[in-house]
């Protein structure tokens, strides 16, 4: 009889497990992630290649790759040499990870009674909010025309201006036309040009009012 050898080694049903493999990498972090998309979104404003920007920084562009996909944090000196490249203050670069941000919050009838010129005429004026930041301000008001108020076509500021009706109807002018609106209406124009409500067709009224402006420009006065 011939001697049976050793039998085949069976394979495992299981894959077997690996020694001494590296441990997983952790996943990047929030900072790290809002500074790449910070980077990626300054570089494309300005219509730069990836290369194009690390070439400027003094980067590879396989590191520039992962700072903008958030895989590495990037050294201070890194950020720095980004921040020059794409001309802008290192703390822009940090933008994104502040959520700390403009926002201005009013309770319900609490609006900040605000004296304008068309105060006199018995429009009373309720500031909802206003932009703290930026170059651009916007003041937000509810106004309410109550018994007793008159008509007022001498507004005239800089910026635009947004009107939405809540209740009542006017005829509001604006340079040389008039507009009938009533609740639900809107209107939306260039403030340079004298404006306001010429004829009160219906009160009490209350209409809001956006307006929009530079804020290098003055304050609007009316």
């Amino acid at each position: 009889m011939f001697s049976q050898g050793p039998s085949p080694r069976k394979r495992r049903s299981e894959p077997e497990l690996r020694t001494g493999s590296a441990a997983p990498e952790a996943a990047p972090s929030r900072i790290e992630v809002s500074i790449g998309a910070e980077v990626r979104r300054l570089r494309k404003s300005l219509d730069l290649t990836v290369a194009g920007l690390a070439a400027s920084a003094g980067l590879s562009t396989g590191m520039l790759s992962k700072i903008e996909n958030g895989g590495i944090s990037p050294s201070l000196a890194t950020l720095d040499a980004l921040a020059r490249a794409l001309n802008v203050p290192i703390t822009q670069l940090f933008t994104d990870a502040d959520e700390r941000r403009d926002c201005s919050f009013v309770k319900a009838g609490q609006g900040a009674r605000i004296e304008r010129r068309g105060t006199k005429a018995g429009h009373l004026y309720d500031l909802l909010g206003q932009s703290l930041e930026g170059e651009i301000a916007v003041e937000p008001y509810l106004i309410t025309l109550s018994e007793g108020a008159e008509p007022y076509t001498q507004f005239r500021h800089a910026g635009l201006e947004f009107i939405y009706m809540l209740s009542g109807k006017v005829s509001y002018r604006h340079a040389d036309r008039t507009y009938a609106m009533g609740p639900g209406d809107a209107l939306f124009f260039d403030a340079a040009a004298r404006h306001g409500p010429e004829t009160l067709t219906k009160l009490p009224m209350q209409y809001l009012s956006i307006i929009i402006y530079p804020r290098k420009d003055r304050r609007p006065r009316g």
